[in-house]
């Protein structure tokens, strides 16, 4: 476990040499579901030494109600508990290095700016800088109000911040510790990006802003991920790549992932998958899936191995029982 007084940056911990760091994200509680179970899932994962913690976040969405007439009315904007109190109670249970993501989805430049001041209150200094999923009832992304339209743009602003400028140009009194951060990356591609090139052009850009290292989205083909690693590096980008695993746990994520995810399964894992009955079948093979993943990653000298955990933290920790 880190001691609760390390001064360490993210990237020392990933670039650390004594073995290949496990960490892990969780999702805050929605509203009024309080905090056990996230302890629950920090609890279930501690015996591993997890080198850090990044705590994603809830978008914001309308709330709608079916009228009489079968139309439906929107009511209200439902906010969603953040990352940021979650992020400051995970430091001071565990003693934990922890990394909240900074989202440009449904927050304007103004909020983002409180939540960086917060964060600099809370001694937090370490963010993944991401522009977030599209809203659910929107076909394309889009910023709410003046806030930033990619995660280019988002970069820039908390750089105008670690420069001691607020957004609209006026100067930061007393400047605190400046921010350090990672970025997100794709190996199949962003759903957005016209083609792998051009995607690869987008994360070169954040590294040239300042982005310490990157981490991928899930992915279950180690192919795709080694060359992906591969053409960043043939196009100069030398940042830490890290693997972010998700385990099969349900039946339903076979269809689920690939499409909210955009990541394919490979021939193998489907054809053991499509006979699987139940979600303990799914779940066993997602374990034994994740094993032999993660042993080549580790056999390949990976950075850093990331899980998602959402829904999936018994298999986590299954797997983490057998590489770490």
């Amino acid at each position: 476990m880190v001691d609760e007084g390390t001064d360490m940056k993210i990237i020392d911990l990933i670039n650390q040499k004594d073995t290949t760091p496990f960490s892990f994200e969780v999702l805050p509680p929605l509203k009024g579901e309080g905090t056990e179970r996230l302890y629950e899932t920090l609890d279930c994962l501690r015996e591993f030494e997890p080198r850090y913690v990044n705590i994603t976040a809830h978008r914001s969405e309308y709330v709608y109600r079916e009228r009489e007439d079968g139309l439906m009315e929107r009511l209200r904007l439902r906010r969603r508990p953040g990352s940021i109190a979650i992020a400051a109670a995970i430091q001071k249970r565990y003693g934990l290095p922890v990394v909240p993501h900074l989202v440009s989805g449904g927050n304007t430049r103004e909020d983002l700016e409180y939540m960086l001041i917060d964060l600099q209150f809370l001694g937090i200094s370490d963010l993944l800088v991401l522009r977030g999923d599209k809203a659910k009832d929107e076909p394309v992304f889009k910023p709410t109000g003046d806030g930033p339209a990619h995660a280019t743009e988002l970069i820039e602003q908390v750089n105008r911040f670690n420069a001691g400028e607020f957004w609209d140009g006026s100067p930061i009194r007393c400047p605190g510790e400046p921010f350090t951060f990672g970025v997100a990356c794709y190996p199949e591609k962003h759903e957005e990006a016209p083609n792998p090139t051009a995607d690869l052009e987008v994360l070169a850009r954040k590294v040239s802003m300042g982005a310490q290292y990157a981490v991928t989205q899930l992915f279950f083909d180690n192919e795709r991920y080694f060359d992906f690693t591969r053409r960043a590096r043939e196009a100069g980008i030398e940042v830490p790549i890290v693997p972010g695993i998700k385990p099969l746990s349900k039946l339903s994520q076979l269809s689920v992932l690939p499409k909210t995810f955009h990541c394919d399964l490979p021939d193998a894992l489907y054809n053991e998958a499509r006979h699987c009955k139940t979600n303990e079948e799914v779940k066993r093979l997602g374990i034994e899936w994740g094993v032999e993943q993660c042993r080549e990653l580790l056999k390949a000298g990976v950075p850093n191995i990331h899980f998602y955990t959402v829904g999936a933290t018994d298999s986590v920790r299954q797997i983490a029982k057998q590489i770490y």
